[in-house]
Protein backbone atom coordinates (compact mmCIF):
# COMPACT_ATOMS: atom_id res chain seq x y z
CA UNK A 1 0.00 0.00 0.00
CA UNK A 2 1.10 3.56 -0.39
CA UNK A 3 1.89 6.09 2.19
CA UNK A 4 -0.85 8.14 1.65
CA UNK A 5 -2.89 5.14 1.95
CA UNK A 6 -1.74 4.25 5.48
CA UNK A 7 -1.42 7.37 6.96
CA UNK A 8 -4.45 7.90 9.27
CA UNK A 9 -5.48 11.49 11.31
CA UNK A 10 -8.35 11.33 14.18
CA UNK A 11 -9.65 13.66 16.56
CA UNK A 12 -10.46 12.78 19.82
CA UNK A 13 -12.88 14.90 22.55
CA UNK A 14 -12.93 14.14 25.94
CA UNK A 15 -16.89 14.38 28.35
CA UNK A 16 -15.61 16.68 30.86
CA UNK A 17 -14.37 15.33 34.25
CA UNK A 18 -11.28 15.91 36.18
CA UNK A 19 -7.93 16.02 34.06
CA UNK A 20 -6.45 12.64 34.84
CA UNK A 21 -9.90 11.21 33.96
CA UNK A 22 -10.03 12.99 30.81
CA UNK A 23 -7.08 12.33 29.68
CA UNK A 24 -7.79 8.59 30.75
CA UNK A 25 -10.78 8.61 28.16
CA UNK A 26 -8.42 9.71 25.66
CA UNK A 27 -5.97 6.94 25.82
CA UNK A 28 -8.78 4.48 26.01
CA UNK A 29 -10.19 5.09 22.84
CA UNK A 30 -6.97 5.54 20.90
CA UNK A 31 -7.32 3.21 17.07
CA UNK A 32 -6.72 -0.13 17.49
CA UNK A 33 -4.70 -2.27 15.12
CA UNK A 34 -2.52 1.55 13.99
CA UNK A 35 1.13 2.86 15.16
CA UNK A 36 0.60 5.87 17.43
CA UNK A 37 2.87 8.24 15.57
CA UNK A 38 2.06 11.41 17.23
CA UNK A 39 -0.64 12.73 20.28
CA UNK A 40 -1.47 16.25 20.86
CA UNK A 41 -3.47 17.41 23.14
CA UNK A 42 -5.09 20.71 23.15
CA UNK A 43 -6.20 21.87 26.91
CA UNK A 44 -7.23 25.09 28.90
CA UNK A 45 -5.04 25.10 31.53
CA UNK A 46 -5.64 28.54 33.99
CA UNK A 47 -1.30 29.18 34.99
CA UNK A 48 1.93 27.62 33.31
CA UNK A 49 2.36 26.24 36.75
CA UNK A 50 -0.78 24.39 36.46
CA UNK A 51 0.49 23.74 32.22
CA UNK A 52 3.68 22.12 33.62
CA UNK A 53 1.81 19.68 35.76
CA UNK A 54 -0.87 18.51 33.88
CA UNK A 55 1.78 18.40 30.40
CA UNK A 56 3.92 16.00 33.48
CA UNK A 57 1.09 13.81 33.94
CA UNK A 58 0.13 13.41 30.43
CA UNK A 59 3.13 12.20 30.08
CA UNK A 60 3.23 9.89 33.28
CA UNK A 61 0.35 8.50 31.69
CA UNK A 62 1.31 7.73 27.92
CA UNK A 63 4.47 6.22 29.26
CA UNK A 64 2.07 3.99 31.27
CA UNK A 65 0.12 3.13 28.35
CA UNK A 66 2.98 2.93 25.76
CA UNK A 67 6.56 1.85 27.62
CA UNK A 68 9.32 2.39 26.24
CA UNK A 69 7.66 2.82 22.57
CA UNK A 70 6.48 6.73 23.06
CA UNK A 71 4.72 8.58 20.49
CA UNK A 72 5.77 11.96 19.78
CA UNK A 73 4.00 14.07 22.51
CA UNK A 74 3.11 17.72 22.71
CA UNK A 75 0.09 19.35 25.40
CA UNK A 76 -1.03 22.28 23.82
CA UNK A 77 -2.69 25.21 25.82
CA UNK A 78 -5.22 26.28 23.97
CA UNK A 79 -8.73 25.97 24.50
CA UNK A 80 -10.76 23.77 22.44
CA UNK A 81 -14.33 25.07 21.23
CA UNK A 82 -16.09 21.75 21.90
CA UNK A 83 -14.95 20.12 24.16
CA UNK A 84 -12.75 20.31 27.41
CA UNK A 85 -9.68 18.37 25.83
CA UNK A 86 -9.00 17.25 22.53
CA UNK A 87 -6.26 15.08 21.19
CA UNK A 88 -5.48 15.16 17.37
CA UNK A 89 -3.50 11.22 16.58
CA UNK A 90 -1.57 11.06 14.06
CA UNK A 91 -1.10 6.78 12.93
CA UNK A 92 -0.03 4.55 10.57
CA UNK A 93 -1.37 1.23 9.25
CA UNK A 94 1.95 -0.53 9.14
CA UNK A 95 3.01 -4.20 6.78
CA UNK A 96 6.26 -5.70 7.29
CA UNK A 97 7.97 -3.64 4.98
CA UNK A 98 7.82 -1.18 7.79
CA UNK A 99 9.92 -0.73 10.38
CA UNK A 100 9.45 2.17 13.61
CA UNK A 101 12.09 3.07 16.12
CA UNK A 102 11.56 4.92 19.02
CA UNK A 103 14.15 7.40 20.59
CA UNK A 104 14.22 9.94 22.28
CA UNK A 105 16.11 13.84 23.05
CA UNK A 106 16.28 14.28 26.65
CA UNK A 107 12.13 15.00 27.61
CA UNK A 108 11.28 14.69 23.43
CA UNK A 109 10.09 11.39 22.53
CA UNK A 110 9.79 10.90 18.42
CA UNK A 111 9.18 8.03 16.28
CA UNK A 112 11.59 7.10 12.84
CA UNK A 113 9.41 5.22 10.16
CA UNK A 114 11.72 3.47 7.66
CA UNK A 115 10.74 1.55 4.31
CA UNK A 116 11.66 1.36 1.10
CA UNK A 117 10.44 4.63 0.05
CA UNK A 118 11.95 6.98 2.71
CA UNK A 119 12.69 7.83 6.38
CA UNK A 120 9.84 9.78 8.27
CA UNK A 121 10.55 11.78 11.17
CA UNK A 122 7.76 12.49 13.65
CA UNK A 123 9.17 14.05 16.74
CA UNK A 124 7.58 17.10 18.89
CA UNK A 125 6.64 18.90 22.49
CA UNK A 126 10.19 20.72 21.91
CA UNK A 127 9.55 23.17 24.45
CA UNK A 128 12.74 25.46 26.77
CA UNK A 129 11.90 26.80 30.21
CA UNK A 130 8.09 28.03 30.38
CA UNK A 131 7.29 31.09 32.46
CA UNK A 132 11.43 31.69 33.07
CA UNK A 133 13.11 32.43 30.13
CA UNK A 134 12.16 35.18 27.26
CA UNK A 135 10.39 33.83 24.34
CA UNK A 136 13.63 34.53 21.89
CA UNK A 137 15.45 32.72 24.60
CA UNK A 138 12.65 29.91 24.68
CA UNK A 139 12.66 29.75 20.39
CA UNK A 140 16.69 29.38 20.68
CA UNK A 141 16.68 26.43 23.16
CA UNK A 142 13.33 24.81 21.34
CA UNK A 143 15.48 24.85 17.70
CA UNK A 144 18.57 23.66 19.57
CA UNK A 145 16.93 20.30 21.26
CA UNK A 146 15.27 19.55 17.34
CA UNK A 147 18.62 20.22 15.64
CA UNK A 148 20.10 17.93 18.51
CA UNK A 149 17.36 15.21 17.28
CA UNK A 150 17.85 15.64 13.54
CA UNK A 151 21.46 15.26 13.89
CA UNK A 152 21.15 12.01 15.44
CA UNK A 153 19.02 10.88 13.19
CA UNK A 154 21.05 12.21 10.29
CA UNK A 155 18.38 14.14 8.62
CA UNK A 156 19.37 16.91 7.01
CA UNK A 157 17.58 20.21 8.78
CA UNK A 158 16.11 21.34 5.37
CA UNK A 159 14.86 17.96 5.38
CA UNK A 160 11.71 18.85 7.67
CA UNK A 161 8.60 19.55 5.67
CA UNK A 162 5.62 20.35 8.15
CA UNK A 163 6.26 22.38 11.64
CA UNK A 164 3.97 23.31 14.08
CA UNK A 165 5.05 26.62 16.23
CA UNK A 166 2.83 27.54 19.30
CA UNK A 167 3.88 30.93 20.54
CA UNK A 168 2.33 32.05 23.54
CA UNK A 169 0.22 35.41 23.41
CA UNK A 170 1.86 35.24 20.41
CA UNK A 171 1.19 39.40 19.28
CA UNK A 172 1.98 40.62 22.52
CA UNK A 173 5.66 42.10 23.21
CA UNK A 174 8.50 41.98 25.00
CA UNK A 175 9.97 45.54 25.12
CA UNK A 176 9.48 46.57 21.37
CA UNK A 177 10.06 43.22 20.26
CA UNK A 178 6.43 41.07 19.57
CA UNK A 179 6.63 37.41 20.24
CA UNK A 180 6.08 35.65 16.84
CA UNK A 181 8.66 38.45 15.03
CA UNK A 182 11.09 36.97 18.16
CA UNK A 183 10.62 33.53 17.35
CA UNK A 184 10.85 34.64 13.67
CA UNK A 185 14.05 35.66 14.13
CA UNK A 186 15.64 32.69 16.22
CA UNK A 187 14.15 30.39 13.38
CA UNK A 188 15.61 32.34 10.50
CA UNK A 189 18.65 31.79 12.59
CA UNK A 190 18.40 27.81 12.87
CA UNK A 191 17.21 27.36 9.27
CA UNK A 192 20.27 29.63 8.01
CA UNK A 193 22.87 27.26 8.31
CA UNK A 194 22.20 25.40 5.31
CA UNK A 195 20.27 25.99 1.59
CA UNK A 196 16.69 25.08 1.37
CA UNK A 197 16.40 24.05 -2.79
CA UNK A 198 12.81 22.69 -2.12
CA UNK A 199 11.53 25.47 -0.35
CA UNK A 200 10.89 25.91 3.75
CA UNK A 201 8.82 23.67 5.51
CA UNK A 202 5.11 24.18 5.52
CA UNK A 203 4.24 25.46 8.96
CA UNK A 204 1.84 27.37 11.65
CA UNK A 205 2.78 30.22 13.86
CA UNK A 206 -0.68 30.17 16.16
CA UNK A 207 -0.89 31.55 19.70
CA UNK A 208 -1.39 30.16 22.66
CA UNK A 209 -2.78 31.43 26.07
CA UNK A 210 0.14 29.96 27.91
CA UNK A 211 2.98 27.05 28.16
CA UNK A 212 5.76 29.39 26.05
CA UNK A 213 6.84 28.51 22.88
CA UNK A 214 6.21 24.76 21.43
CA UNK A 215 7.41 23.05 18.20
CA UNK A 216 6.28 19.89 16.56
CA UNK A 217 7.80 18.65 13.61
CA UNK A 218 7.86 15.96 10.78
CA UNK A 219 10.40 15.69 8.24
CA UNK A 220 12.11 13.10 5.57
CA UNK A 221 14.41 11.67 3.22
CA UNK A 222 13.07 10.14 0.24
CA UNK A 223 14.94 6.85 -0.82
CA UNK A 224 13.65 6.94 -4.51
CA UNK A 225 12.79 9.10 -7.45
CA UNK A 226 9.26 8.11 -7.65
CA UNK A 227 9.03 10.16 -3.96
CA UNK A 228 9.77 13.72 -4.02
CA UNK A 229 8.64 17.09 -1.78
CA UNK A 230 7.34 20.01 -4.11
CA UNK A 231 6.91 23.97 -2.02
CA UNK A 232 3.65 24.89 -3.11
CA UNK A 233 3.29 28.68 -3.54
CA UNK A 234 -0.32 30.49 -3.69
CA UNK A 235 -0.63 32.75 -6.74
CA UNK A 236 -3.10 35.11 -4.67
CA UNK A 237 -0.56 36.00 -1.84
CA UNK A 238 2.63 36.91 -1.16
CA UNK A 239 5.18 34.22 -0.30
CA UNK A 240 5.55 34.36 3.88
CA UNK A 241 9.24 34.33 3.32
CA UNK A 242 9.16 37.50 0.69
CA UNK A 243 7.49 39.33 2.75
CA UNK A 244 8.29 43.50 3.26
CA UNK A 245 8.94 45.42 6.37
CA UNK A 246 5.77 46.67 6.38
CA UNK A 247 4.09 43.17 8.39
CA UNK A 248 6.96 42.69 10.29
CA UNK A 249 6.79 43.99 13.92
CA UNK A 250 10.26 44.37 15.84
CA UNK A 251 12.33 47.51 16.31
CA UNK A 252 15.66 44.71 15.07
CA UNK A 253 16.79 46.11 12.12
CA UNK A 254 17.94 42.37 11.81
CA UNK A 255 14.15 41.38 11.31
CA UNK A 256 13.72 38.58 9.90
CA UNK A 257 10.70 37.02 7.53
CA UNK A 258 8.39 33.93 8.57
CA UNK A 259 10.28 31.16 7.11
CA UNK A 260 7.69 29.01 5.79
CA UNK A 261 5.94 28.05 2.59
CA UNK A 262 2.01 28.52 2.16
CA UNK A 263 2.07 24.62 1.26
CA UNK A 264 3.86 21.65 0.80
CA UNK A 265 3.57 18.20 -0.99
CA UNK A 266 5.14 14.98 -0.52
CA UNK A 267 4.16 12.84 -4.14
CA UNK A 268 4.71 9.13 -3.86
CA UNK A 269 4.35 7.73 -7.25
CA UNK A 270 0.72 9.25 -8.70
CA UNK A 271 -0.33 9.93 -5.31
CA UNK A 272 0.63 12.81 -2.61
CA UNK A 273 0.12 13.98 0.41
CA UNK A 274 -0.44 18.13 1.21
CA UNK A 275 0.93 19.56 4.03
CA UNK A 276 -1.45 22.78 4.46
CA UNK A 277 0.17 25.67 6.56
CA UNK A 278 -1.80 28.11 8.59
CA UNK A 279 -4.14 29.94 5.95
CA UNK A 280 -6.26 33.32 6.51
CA UNK A 281 -7.55 35.88 4.82
CA UNK A 282 -4.62 37.63 3.12
CA UNK A 283 -4.21 38.55 -0.75
CA UNK A 284 -0.48 39.47 -1.48
CA UNK A 285 0.60 40.04 1.67
CA UNK A 286 -2.26 42.39 3.31
CA UNK A 287 -5.22 41.06 5.62
CA UNK A 288 -8.79 41.10 4.88
CA UNK A 289 -9.82 43.82 7.37
CA UNK A 290 -13.39 44.73 8.80
CA UNK A 291 -15.11 42.27 5.95
CA UNK A 292 -16.42 39.95 9.45
CA UNK A 293 -15.97 36.38 10.18
CA UNK A 294 -18.03 34.57 7.35
CA UNK A 295 -15.28 36.42 4.39
CA UNK A 296 -13.15 35.55 6.36
CA UNK A 297 -13.69 32.02 6.41
CA UNK A 298 -14.61 32.09 2.82
CA UNK A 299 -11.14 33.98 1.34
CA UNK A 300 -9.65 31.72 3.84
CA UNK A 301 -11.00 28.21 2.15
CA UNK A 302 -10.31 30.08 -1.33
CA UNK A 303 -6.62 29.97 -0.40
CA UNK A 304 -6.85 26.31 0.96
CA UNK A 305 -8.65 25.44 -2.45
CA UNK A 306 -5.93 27.38 -4.58
CA UNK A 307 -2.84 25.18 -2.61
CA UNK A 308 -4.42 21.99 -2.58
CA UNK A 309 -5.49 21.27 -6.67
CA UNK A 310 -7.42 18.22 -6.68
CA UNK A 311 -6.57 16.99 -3.51
CA UNK A 312 -9.10 16.29 -0.81
CA UNK A 313 -9.03 17.97 2.68
CA UNK A 314 -8.83 14.56 5.09
CA UNK A 315 -8.03 16.58 8.71
CA UNK A 316 -8.51 20.47 9.25
CA UNK A 317 -7.64 22.49 12.65
CA UNK A 318 -9.85 25.75 12.46
CA UNK A 319 -8.18 28.62 14.59
CA UNK A 320 -10.64 31.62 15.84
CA UNK A 321 -9.76 35.00 17.51
CA UNK A 322 -12.79 35.33 19.57
CA UNK A 323 -14.41 32.17 20.97
CA UNK A 324 -18.24 33.31 20.64
CA UNK A 325 -17.49 33.43 16.69
CA UNK A 326 -17.42 29.04 17.82
CA UNK A 327 -21.22 28.37 16.23
CA UNK A 328 -20.84 30.63 13.00
CA UNK A 329 -17.88 29.24 12.22
CA UNK A 330 -18.91 25.77 12.88
CA UNK A 331 -21.91 26.17 10.72
CA UNK A 332 -20.43 27.77 7.58
CA UNK A 333 -17.84 25.23 7.73
CA UNK A 334 -20.48 22.41 7.72
CA UNK A 335 -21.92 24.20 4.73
CA UNK A 336 -18.38 22.73 2.39
CA UNK A 337 -20.05 19.46 3.51
CA UNK A 338 -16.10 18.21 3.78
CA UNK A 339 -16.99 15.07 6.19
CA UNK A 340 -13.61 14.91 7.67
CA UNK A 341 -12.19 15.30 11.19
CA UNK A 342 -12.49 18.62 11.99
CA UNK A 343 -10.95 20.87 15.37
CA UNK A 344 -11.66 24.44 16.68
CA UNK A 345 -9.70 26.50 19.12
CA UNK A 346 -9.24 29.73 20.85
CA UNK A 347 -6.27 30.89 19.55
CA UNK A 348 -4.36 34.43 18.62
CA UNK A 349 -3.84 34.75 14.79
CA UNK A 350 -0.30 36.07 14.22
CA UNK A 351 -1.79 39.60 13.38
CA UNK A 352 -4.61 41.39 15.18
CA UNK A 353 -6.54 41.92 12.49
CA UNK A 354 -7.70 38.06 11.59
CA UNK A 355 -10.64 36.50 13.16
CA UNK A 356 -9.50 33.13 11.65
CA UNK A 357 -7.22 30.48 10.51
CA UNK A 358 -7.14 27.62 9.48
CA UNK A 359 -4.34 24.54 8.64
CA UNK A 360 -4.74 20.91 7.39
CA UNK A 361 -3.56 17.88 5.70
CA UNK A 362 -4.99 16.35 2.17
CA UNK A 363 -4.62 13.95 -0.13
CA UNK A 364 -4.79 13.00 -3.42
Amino acid sequence: MNYCDKIRYHILTAEKASFPEMVDQLLGRLPANEAILRLAFFGTPNTNEEYLRRKNLLREKIVGRFGSRLPAISYVSQPPLDAPLIVEVHSFRTDPDDRLTYGGQGDFPYVVLENATGRFLFAGGFQGQVGVDSIREQSDTVFEALGEVLKKEQIPVNQIIRQWNYIERITDFEGDDQHYQSFNNSRSQFYAQTPWPKGYPAATGIGANLGGVLVDLDAVVFKTAEAFITPIDNKLQVAAHSYSDQVLESSDCRKTTPKFERAKSMTFGERRLVYISGTAAIRGEHSLQDVGLEKQLQITMENIAELIGEAKPVLLRVYLKYPEDYEEAARLMDSYALQIPISYMWADVCRDELLIEIEGIAVQ
